[in-house]
């Protein structure tokens, strides 16, 4: 997960939240170890910053804040 750490936080969000909108479009995304790595990561920061990742609106508040 650290690889993402050299990234801008806000660029990182993008990625994921525009990989996220068009899943449904290639199915063969969701589970790949960049996904699955780049959200860990993100959750990872957004509970470091006070957010609970495990409240929907909380977690995309943040992703799209």
């Amino acid at each position: 997960m650290l690889h993402f750490a050299h990234f801008k936080l806000p660029e990182l969000k993008l990625v994921y939240i525009s990989l996220h909108a068009h899943l449904l479009e290639h199915v063969e995304l969701m589970d790949t170890d960049f996904i699955t790595d780049l959200q860990s990561w993100l959750q990872h920061v957004a509970a470091q910053q006070g957010v609970d990742v495990g409240h929907h609106a909380a977690w995309d508040h943040w992703l799209r804040g």
